[in-house]
Order: C-alpha cells, then sequence, then structure tokens
C-alpha cells in the first residue's frame, strides 16, 4: 500500500484528488492543510478512516514537513494561494505560501529521497492572443503577469533546480483551468453558480471574451495520479481537456444548466493585467504516458457541476457572504 502525503487536500482540487486516490486504489492519504479560508474539513468528508489521515498545518513548518516526508513515499503538492484578484490586494500570502512553502517541500524531499510531484498551473506561461492558433507547451517560456503566477512560476523553478542541483525526484503538471464540486465560490463558475442560485445576475469582466481552457477536476486528478507512478522524473507534463471557452460561453452555459435567457449577464470593469486566452497542449502526457480525459463535454459538466451546488448548499453557503462582501469591497 503506497502512502501518500497530499499538501492543500482540503481546498478544491486537493480535495478532489484525495477523493479520487481513495476511489481507485488502494493507497492510504495524509492530508496536511493549513485550513486558510479556501481549505474546508467538510471537503474530506465520507472518506475511509482506516486509510485516511489529516494533519492540521502549514508547509511552511520545516520541522513538521520533515517528519511527514519520513512517512511516506510520495507527495503531491497541490498547497498554495491561487486567487488572482486576492494576490493583486495582498501578495505576500502569494510569495509565503508559494514560495517558502515550496522550498520547505523540496529541503524535505532531498533529505528523505521522497518521490514529489508538484503542482503547478498554465497561468505561469502568460496569456495568447484570441486569433493566435498557437498553445501553451512545455517548452513555452515563462512570461507570468500577476503575483499568484509569477508566484507558481517560481515554486516550478525551484523544483526544476532542486531535481537539477540536488537530485531530487520530482515532476511537475502545469493545469488549466479546473471546474467541478466543492470548488470555493469566490472562483469565477461557483460564484455565477450560487449567484444565480441567490437571484443575482452574473457578471463578467471587460467584454466576456477572455479564453480559458477549462478540465473536470476528476480528470486532473487521474492525470497526476499517471505522472505520479509513470512519468520520467525532472519532466514537466502539461494538463489539458481541449476546453477553451470564453468567460461569457461559461456563463451562458451556466445561465443555460440553470434555465435562465443565455444573455441575462452583465458586463463590469475589467481587472488589472487580466489575460485574454490559455491553451493548452497536453499531447506530451497523451503520447508518453498513454492519459487521456474523460469529462469533455463541457455542457453536461456544468450541468453536473450546477447540480452539486444546489444540493450542497451546506458546503458552500458558510463561504458566501465573506466572500461577496470582499468583492464589494473591491467594486466587483
Amino acid at each position: 500500500m503506497e502512502r501518500l502525503l497530499v499538501t492543500g487536500g482540503a481546498g478544491f482540487i486537493g480535495s478532489n484528488f484525495v477523493h479520487y486516490v481513495l476511489a481507485n486504489t488502494d493507497s492510504s492519504v495524509t492530508v496536511l492543510d493549513k485550513l486558510t479560508y479556501a481549505g474546508t474539513l467538510d471537503s474530506l468528508q465520507g472518506l475511509p478512516a482506516d486509510r485516511f489521515t489529516f494533519v492540521h498545518g502549514d508547509i511552511c513548518d520545516a520541522e513538521l514537513v520533515s517528519r511527514l516526508f519520513r512517512e511516506h513515499d510520495s507527495v503531491v503538492h497541490y498547497a498554495a494561494e491561487s486567487h488572482n484578484d486576492n494576490s493583486l490586494t495582498s501578495p505576500e500570502p502569494f510569495v509565503q505560501t508559494n514560495l517558502v512553502g515550496t522550498y520547505t517541500l523540496l529541503e524535505a524531499a532531498r533529505a528523505t529521497g521522497v518521490r514529489y510531484h508538484h503542482i503547478s498551473t498554465d497561468e505561469v506561461y502568460g496569456d495568447l492572443e484570441l486569433d493566435d492558433p498557437a498553445r501553451f507547451t512545455e517548452s513555452t517560456p515563462y512570461n507570468p503577469s500577476s503575483p499568484y503566477s509569477s508566484t507558481k512560476a517560481g515554486s516550478d523553478l525551484l523544483v526544476r533546480a532542486w531535481v537539477r542541483s540536488f537530485g531530487v525526484a520530482a515532476t511537475i503538471s502545469n493545469c488549466s483551468n479546473n471546474y467541478g464540486p466543492r470548488q470555493h465560490v469566490e472562483k469565477f463558475i461557483p460564484r455565477q453558480i450560487t449567484n444565480l442560485i441567490d437571484g443575482v445576475r452574473p457578471r463578467l469582466y471587460g467584454d466576456g471574451l477572455n479564453v480559458r481552457d477549462w478540465i473536470h477536476a476528476d480528470d486532473h486528478s487521474s492525470a497526476v495520479l499517471r505522472i505520479l507512478h509513470a512519468g520520467k522524473i525532472g519532466e514537466t507534463y502539461l494538463i489539458g481537456a481541449d476546453g477553451e471557452q470564453s468567460n461569457r460561453s461559461v456563463v451562458e452555459a451556466i445561465l443555460e444548466a440553470m434555465g435562465h435567457p443565455k444573455d441575462a449577464y452583465d458586463l463590469v470593469r475589467d481587472r488589472p493585467g487580466h489575460d485574454r486566452r490559455y491553451a493548452i497542449d497536453w499531447s506530451k502526457l497523451r503520447d508518453e504516458l498513454g492519459w487521456v480525459p474523460s469529462h469533455q463535454d463541457f455542457e453536461s459538466g456544468i450541468e453536473a457541476t450546477v447540480a452539486w451546488y444546489r444540493d450542497n448548499e451546506q458546503w458552500w453557503r458558510p463561504q458566501k457572504a465573506s466572500a461577496e462582501a470582499k468583492y464589494a469591497k473591491m467594486g466587483q
């Protein structure tokens, strides 16, 4: 039985990964999470007690991290400050968690020889023009636009340096935008869904034509597991699902899934440094590791996501008021 440590496993994509691993393997999983506003134990309910352990702690705590590494075979590092709007308001937590936290984990991996996989984002590559046929590849130069994406880029570079300089057994994956259950209501898709449940019209930054490459969280989880077990040490793998959608088309899909007219939304002032388009070329992952996504029908994925938020109001309702208060303070 593999003993797997997952940092940030009480957050959105981390908790989905934990559920996926425990449902599809015989591994045991320990989650290390600081339980900031974006992480909740409610996302870890219903897991098998004989194979799941939760540790409340900070990835910057070197003593704790070192002990946990010695008790596990592999580590998947999801823990991160990840909301662009928050990084524009207060960059310091992003530097601390995304850079210092990653350094702390890498030093533990260096000391113990534990297999380490690093979760990152396509936002490290900057953005593409809307009419550019190109997609991001593993060789695309980094060109981050925000404190969030720049600290994630920095953490990726730390991993690469620790592999080359110290022989750490690590891989990196850069994934496109995730959607699905258990995502904090400050994020784009759950915010629109929960606003509509509350009778509030969706709002889009700028012209709404910014494009993101969407992937269901379960597909992200299956890809990470494949990389962890079959990926080549020192390599980077991009994870995507050919899911390019404009923000406007995403909102229209949500409106249709919830029985509203497709044009029942408002446009608001754009946010600073708003990237225009992300697009992932995930052919390396397909060709070298044989991975393909299972959830490629975006509309049915959105319908299932809407159903989850409708059925799980007790999960998201405690977050809603504070998230909306924060947006109101920023004029959004």
